[in-house]
């Protein structure tokens, strides 16, 4: 039975092994190819199991390594923008809320805000493959087996940390893949944010990047364009990340225990998550490693007045002044037009020396720690999930 078993798994590799019409799933073609190959001992493949429990196994097998190279794609996207941010730490750039002009911060700074979230995504899909590493085989079709089936020995072999431990439950339980939709979910609603701050960024009203060939596509009809698609393709497959957790969502509500066929309804959209997650961080990272930031277009941008108003007031603030009152002077100053602060980007920069601020010097250490907690999920997701004796073997 292990000869024969080896010599399928060369068979699925090599493309020659052959499913018939009479198949009625994976697990009941290599019990027949089996059979085929060790007529007289075949038959005891399916000794004590249930395609029930065997999809619930091949689910799980399937998320631990889907989550793995998601956090090896969410380890280059960081990389990527942790050496940009390193690189451009002290090129000051304005930031923004609601859209217009707030304060200055550094193109580093504001490259690394994208890198955060992005790293909690991580421990989200890492959460979701510690819910994935629970080993269903041996539960049957429902009610587990009469049989002193050894699933402790089972489990180690297939690289698992603990067995489900209630039958039912474990043929039906799709938990672990909402949770997994649901980080594929935060990763694209992130890649989303991320591609609008390009498309903005690349326009001529901010004209802050310029968009290398690799990144960009030109007009069939305006010569002069170059479209920011990557960043745009960001932007829209986040509705499909949605979309499949929705539709898993309505799937798995108000089910009754334990298998039912509603059940296969969550591969699509599962397999579907899971691949554009993979796409669009390639995209990303691809994406951010060739953005050229246009310095001087940025130095002009900061030379705007009211990013500095906040900075005079809390320099009122330090000479004694409640900031309440600060705050209603450089108010009056600026409508009366009469607020005059020193434009020097770098000197503000420089006193913002807290931790998570956008000191140049603050963001190159940043910059340094996210480039290690990248190799470090990057190392993660070469150890999950562990390679076991079979695997290397086929």
């Amino acid at each position: 039975m292990d000869a024969g078993l080896v010599k399928i798994i060369r068979e699925l590799a090599e493309g020659t092994f052959d499913i018939l019409g009479s198949d009625e799933d994976i697990h009941s073609a290599v019990e027949r190819r089996l059979t085929e190959l060790v007529p007289k001992d075949g038959g005891r493949l399916h000794t004590g199991r249930s395609r029930n429990d065997q999809v619930a196994l091949d689910l799980r097998l399937y998320c631990r390594g889907a989550i793995s190279n998601l956090v090896r794609g969410i380890a280059e996207l960081t990389k990527a923008l942790a050496e940009q941010a390193t690189t451009h730490a002290n090129w000051p750039m304005p930031g923004y809320t609601h859209l217009q002009r707030a304060q200055t911060v550094t193109v580093g700074h504001h490259l690394l805000a994208h890198a955060e979230p992005l790293l909690r995504d991580a421990r989200r899909l890492q959460f979701a493959y510690e819910m994935a590493d629970e080993m269903p085989l041996g539960s049957g079709a429902l009610a587990g087996s009469t049989l002193k089936l050894a699933r402790e020995v089972v489990a180690e072999e297939l690289g698992f940390s603990r067995l489900t431990q209630n039958s039912l439950d474990a043929v039906s339980d799709r938990d672990f893949l909402l949770d997994l939709a649901y980080a594929c979910l935060s990763v694209a609603i992130h890649l989303s944010r991320l591609g609008e701050d390009v498309v903005l960024w690349a326009s001529a009203e901010f004209g802050f990047v310029q968009l290398a060939d690799e990144i960009s596509t030109g007009s069939s009809l305006m010569p002069q364009k170059k479209n920011p698609d990557i960043a745009e393709l960001l932007r829209g497959r986040s509705g499909r990340a949605l979309g499949s957790l929705t539709s898993m969502a309505m799937i798995l509500k108000g089910l009754p225990l334990a298998y039912d066929r509603d059940l296969q309804e969550t591969k699509e959209p599962l397999l579907s998550t899971v691949r554009n997650t993979g796409e669009s961080l390639s995209a990303a990272a691809i994406l951010v490693s060739r953005l050229v930031f246009d310095r001087d277009r940025l130095r002009e941008a900061v030379a705007d007045p009211g990013l500095y108003a906040t900075d005079t007031a809390e320099r009122m603030v330090a000479e004694g002044r409640p900031f309440r009152q600060a705050h209603e002077e450089v108010g009056r100053q600026v409508r009366e037009g009469t607020h005059m602060p020193v434009l020097d980007p770098d000197a503000s920069l420089s006193e913002r020396d807290l931790v998570g601020a956008p000191k140049p010097e603050r963001v190159r250490s940043r910059g340094q720690a996210v480039l290690t907690q990248a190799s470090v999920l990057a190392g993660w997701a070469d150890l999950n999930p562990p390679r076991t004796d079979n695997a290397a073997r086929g």
